[in-house]
């Protein structure tokens, strides 16, 4: 896995919208000050691609648009850095245009540069794992950077940070504080802080003991479950499949499977009917553990426990439950393809190795 450089102060930060164009809306023009006042505050010059701010309706209309913001932010040497303005639903519509262009594939090889976002971005997040380039499941411009508090998040601005250091191991804890999602995101909500709760479960174990170790894959469940189906869109899995987005078996191989649900907030029987397509790719058969994504605003919390473990059918197979990543606040980053150690008794992640070159 090839990975890229640290950010460091000064470093040109592009900003892309891979398949909503909300960001381009006169409604979340608050959002997108907001987000550029972020990025500078980290020292960053924020670079809003060409095709970013075109809105809803042309970015919806023109993946190919879409994708060319990406191939000419990783073309500009000058940028280090790819944050998604956020998630959406046919992000697979710019596939065509990425995995086609040989021009792009070479200089993902031959630059590779932080790229961060969650969701339906996993689908992005899996093609460069295809290229083989790491990415960082976590904070997007939207959701996190534009957080219409006073200030980020802190726990999602200390793991912002870590965009900026190169330490040989380092861990993924637990926030004391869990957020609610917004009602309303409007320009007169501008300082107004989420209701929050004091986390009182932290990280728990679902079954197992012990430590398990492996290669941190995975992604928003609805996403993957999408592309395995179709379900959404009558052509993402044909397209997915042409292009090999979701890993072959032996890929999953002793990985650590990290999964979130998204704000469709799924009921205990789509959970279930979205984990057995994994199941019918037998990636529980192979993998070392998975960690799972507390749901947001906790919504069948514990509902989920259950449907997990009667799914995975397999009492060896460790898992641990409600870490801060994907669509409940605060968020963490969650590397691809870094060496994970995951020690049940004592509830700690930890990255056993570098996130950049």
């Amino acid at each position: 896995m090839i990975k890229p450089k640290p950010l460091v102060k000064g470093d040109k930060v592009a900003i892309v919208s891979l398949s909503s164009g909300m960001l381009g809306e006169d409604f979340a023009r608050h959002e997108l000050d907001l987000g550029i006042k972020r990025l500078k505050e980290f020292g960053l010059v924020p670079v809003i691609m060409k095709n970013a701010l075109k809105g809803i309706d042309y970015v919806k209309s023109h993946p190919e648009a879409r994708a060319q913001d990406l191939k000419d932010a990783f073309k500009d040497p000058s940028i280090r850095g790819i944050i998604c303005a956020i998630g959406g639903d046919d992000t697979y519509r710019t596939l065509p245009y990425l995995m086609e262009d040989e021009d792009f594939i070479n200089t993902v090889s031959n630059d590779p540069k932080l790229f961060t976002g969650f969701s339906d971005t996993t689908i992005n997040h899996l093609m460069f794992y295809k290229l083989g380039m790491g990415t960082f499941y976590g904070p997007n411009f939207i959701c996190d950077l534009a957080e219409l508090d006073d200030e980020m998040l802190s726990y999602t601005k200390r793991e912002f940070q870590k965009y900026f250091e190169n330490t040989n191991e380092s861990s993924i804890e637990s926030s004391n504080l869990w957020y609610e999602e917004r009602r309303g995101f409007s320009s007169n909500l501008v300082g107004s802080g989420r209701i929050k709760h004091v986390e009182n479960r932290g990280y728990e174990v679902l079954q197992g003991k012990g430590k398990f170790n492996g290669r941190l894959l995975g992604g928003c469940l609805e996403s993957l479950y999408d592309i395995l189906t179709g379900t959404r869109y009558d052509d993402e899995k044909i397209i997915c499949e042409k292009y090999e987005i979701f890993p072959p078996l032996n890929e999953w191989k002793d990985k650590i499977l990290f999964l979130e649900t998204s704000e469709e907030k799924p009921t205990p029987e789509a959970l279930e009917k979205e984990l057995l397509a994994l199941k019918r790719k037998r990636i529980f058969d192979v993998i070392s553990g998975i960690i799972i994504g507390k749901p947001q605003d906790e919504q069948f919390y514990e509902e989920y426990k259950g449907v997990y473990k009667n799914v995975v059918n397999d009492k060896d197979l460790q898992i641990l439950y409600n870490v801060n990543f994907g669509h409940a606040y605060p968020r963490c980053v969650i590397p691809y393809g870094i060496k994970t150690e995951i020690d049940l008794d004592n509830k700690t992640i930890i990255l056993k190795e570098s996130l950049f070159q």
